[in-house]
């Protein structure tokens, strides 16, 4: 979008207000995550009064991909879930290796993932919510994300969790978004904020993994 972003919290565990940061176009300047104590932190950094990219960004429609496939069959039944006080509709992974499909309303969500191996003490499923979300303001969204459950119990996915052991060498995500306004993040392990780095965008929509990875969501 161009624009520099301050997004200063106040720091109350129980509210879950676990942080803020400094971020701008070029790169995230400074952030700071404790789900644990109450403790703040006073965070500073440099930016350009007039932010801007070396280069633009490619433009990317965020749903070819996805409308150009044949949903994945799985064994795997959807299941409900909460998550940030929306119900998405969840599928879980099974196996290190596989596809995974999962849709809700107009959305529908496409995975391919590879992980380098296949943890018994970790979950993850494949998440879709495509509705009005109602809490601290209205807003319709639209979300596709691969999460990890707090534990291996499914009832717990969509629950805070801050660390993941499981590495994914590769995934692919998509969805059939009905909106240009799509703002893709990966958070690893210990709710970091990955860099450019760790993944890319294509310009059919696809969000791409770039090697191994512990990953959150």
């Amino acid at each position: 979008m161009g624009v520099n972003l301050l997004a200063a919290n106040t720091h109350n565990t129980t509210m879950h207000m676990t942080g803020s940061g400094i971020y701008s176009p070029e790169a995230v300047g400074v952030y700071h995550y404790d789900m644990e104590t109450d403790s703040g932190q006073l965070l500073l950094s440099e930016l350009k009064s007039r932010p801007c990219r070396s280069t633009p960004p490619a433009e990317v429609d965020w749903s070819a991909y996805a409308r150009s496939i044949t949903p994945f069959s799985s064994e795997q039944a959807d299941f409900p879930g909460m998550l940030y006080f929306d119900e998405f509709s969840f599928t879980k992974l099974s196996g290190s290796t596989g596809n995974a499909t999962v849709c809700q309303k107009d959305l529908c969500c496409y995975l391919t993932y590879k992980m380098s191996e296949n943890r018994m003490d970790e979950a993850y499923v494949l998440g879709a919510f495509d509705g009005l979300h109602t809490v601290e303001g209205q807003y319709y969204l639209q979300i596709c994300t691969l999460l990890k459950c707090q534990t291996t119990n499914l009832r717990t996915c969509g629950e805070p969790v801050g660390s993941a052991f499981t590495k994914f060498e590769e995934f692919s995500l998509s969805g059939t978004f009905g909106t240009n306004y799509v703002f893709p993040q990966l958070v690893l392990s210990g709710s970091q904020l990955a860099l450019e780095e760790y993944y890319e965008v294509s310009r059919d929509g696809r969000l791409r993994s770039r090697g191994g990875v512990p990953c959150l969501s």
